[in-house]
């Protein structure tokens, strides 16, 4: 077929034959530059012979498998125009003049965030009877209705064209409608939707279709950032749009940003994605309907302290009104960026409206497109909608439920995420935690939490860090004994001074360079880029720290020099055991104590 590409002056037979591959290219291997390059041959072919039907089929396949394929708007205009030519031009009552028709609807639906004309011409597509116009139709339809009001009806029109398929006989078919229907469990948050996943590979084993091959390992991408491995994310990303660019997809580039953002929102570092986010807000390769790039610019400049650009970003993405921005596949993202952009600018207007926008899909998880990059339960966002306009009730309701809601979805960083924006709400003037000691129990409270845990050395630590607040207490004397602090009145008796004592036992040595040996061992045999390397190396790094400060030289076991140096290690130890403790009991008050206890040879509890 490279040949006829070649032929300076195509005959009719080549013009067909030309088509034929395109049709073979396009539907059965997913390939759309090498289908897009044929389709245009047969077309330029077909008319300069004026063959009528070869013209209209060749503009029909031009068009793709998905909706929107061509963004530049001369790319587009050429596209539409040859589209409706075609149909001018054939028998309004042929069944290819009904694929055409079925292609304009869905292009224009798509541009306006609309569906109206894509199920009106599903439906002619059902009576005519042919199964290859209403598999068309009903992908087209599909993708029209990507936004979070649709997921039942998508839902049947997956497995409608699934069921269809079988008709057709075209594996493209069965691979678009499993995939749709992979998709839409996704979109809904429903725990089977990794089954669907399976499945989907499984048929790619066999015989691959670059374009499905193309979302599925964006939807992988997906996975691992759900499963907190952000340096496996981000080769995976490298790998899928390096795909996505084989595959002739347009949205390669898109999605590898969407993805890009979602690794750096998790890991707190968005704002480094500024001058990214700068260029790629304004990339012609973007959907007419995608604006989430503007809010995750907005929330980008928000973090990197750039007020005015975030503001811009934000009224530039609101328009008139934020009711108005179209409810398309990126549509909770975008609401996503704009919650997160308003709680960090202290916008209390924007973050109303949002709220109240997203309230009724408050059971959803916010996803990207075709499910290729998730930020978490839409509950999370509620909660900082309501925590920017000072609705501590609705924001506390709100961002538990988002907890459980992101551990059904496996989306570890997303919990933690909402956890953290749970302990934000403690960190206010006066929210400071109370502990009473009941028997062998202490009880500890902090507002309306409460976390029961068993009595430790450390939890009586705690007890006299938190009753003289702001004050640095040595750690020789609190293991002296908490009573020797009641009013802090009186100084504490002096602790007797007691014979050098080593750190480390030999024993404990040897177990710590036999450990090191078995670290280095894994990391050896570990492929570059391995998500598990990053927590080997930070265990690795551990040792070796506790080594260093335990040993002197010539590796000989370091002494402790006076009690104060016994105390710091035992206390420091017993205090963060005691954290831990009230952490699995309850973690807002676990982090609030993380973050506002002091140890080291002075301790301190330091209010927020």
């Amino acid at each position: 077929m490279t040949g006829l590409l070649d032929r300076d002056h195509a005959t009719p037979a080549d013009a067909r034959a030309a088509l034929a591959a395109a049709v073979h290219s396009q539907v059965a291997e997913g390939n759309l530059t090498v289908s897009r390059r044929l389709f245009a041959h047969a077309y330029d072919a077909a008319e300069r012979d004026g063959d009528v039907d070869t013209m209209a089929r060749a503009a029909l396949g031009m068009g793709g498998l998905w909706v929107h394929e061509h963004r530049d708007t001369v790319a587009s205009t050429v596209h539409l125009t040859r589209l409706r030519d075609a149909v001018a031009r054939l028998d309004p009552a042929s069944t290819l003049a009904l694929r055409l028709r079925v292609r304009l609807a869905g292009e224009q639906d798509y541009h306006g965030g609309t569906h109206t004309a894509a199920l009106a011409a599903l439906d002619e597509a059902r009576h005519s009877g042919d199964p290859v116009a209403r598999a068309e139709a009903l992908s087209l339809a599909h993708h029209c209705v990507l936004g979070p009001d649709h997921g039942a009806l998508r839902a049947s029109l997956a497995d409608e064209l699934v069921a269809t398929s079988v008709r057709t006989g075209r594996r493209g078919d069965l691979l678009m409608g499993l995939l749709w229907r992979t998709v839409d469990l996704f979109l809904a948050g429903d725990p089977h939707a990794e089954r669907r996943l399976v499945e989907l590979r499984a048929q790619l084993a066999t015989r691959d279709h670059l374009a499905v091959g193309f979302v599925v390992s964006a939807v992988e991408v997906m996975l691992a950032v759900r499963a907190g491995r952000f340096e496996e994310a981000g080769a995976l990303a490298q790998r899928s749009a390096a795909l996505g660019a084989e595959a002739g997809d347009i949205d390669a580039t898109g999605w590898f940003g969407a993805q890009m953002v979602a690794v750096h929102w998790f890991e707190g570092r968005l704002g480094e994605l500024l001058p990214m986010l700068n260029g790629l807000v304004h990339s012609p390769t973007l959907s007419a309907v995608d604006n989430s790039f503007f809010a995750a610019l907005a929330v980008s400049a928000a973090y990197a302290g750039d007020r005015e650009t975030a503001e811009s970003a934000l009224y530039r993405l609101r328009g008139r009104d934020w009711a108005e921005l179209p409810r398309s596949s990126t549509w909770l993202l975008t609401m996503c960026g704009v919650t997160e952009a308003a709680y960090l600018l202290g916008d209390v207007d924007t973050a109303a409206q949002a709220y109240a926008l997203l309230l009724p899909y408050a059971e959803l998880p916010a996803m990207a497109s075709l499910a290729i990059a998730c930020f978490g339960s839409v509950h999370h966002m509620l909660g900082t909608a309501a925590l920017t306009t000072g609705d501590r009730d609705r924001a506390v309701t709100h961002l538990r439920e988002s907890v459980e809601r992101n551990l059904a979805l496996g989306h570890g960083p997303a919990a933690r995420l909402s956890r953290e924006r749970l302990t934000t709400l403690d960190k206010v003037p006066g929210a400071r935690p109370v502990l009473v000691r009941e028997g062998r129990r202490w009880r500890v409270t902090l507002g309306s939490r409460e976390a029961v845990v068993a009595h430790s050395v450390g939890m009586l630590h705690l007890a006299v860090l938190l009753a003289n607040p702001g004050s640095e207490i040595p750690a020789s004397e609190l293991a002296a004994g908490a009573e020797a602090f009641t009013g802090r009145g009186a100084a504490p008796p002096a602790a007797p001074r007691q014979a050098a004592q080593q750190v480390l036992d030999r024993a404990a040595v040897q177990q710590y360079r036999q450990r090191l040996a078995r670290l280095d061992a894994r990391l050896a045999d570990l492929p570059d880029g391995d998500g598990r390397a990053g927590a080997l190396r930070a265990e690795r790094d551990w040792i070796l720290a506790e080594l260093g400060a335990a040993t002197g030289l010539r590796g000989r076991t370091r002494e402790f020099t006076d009690n104060a140096e016994r105390a710091r290690l035992a206390v420091g130890r017993a205090i963060r055991r005691a954290i831990g403790r009230v952490a699995e009991a309850d973690a807002v008050i676990g982090e609030h104590l993380s973050t506002t206890v002091d140890t080291g040879a002075r301790c301190a509890y330091r209010p927020l």
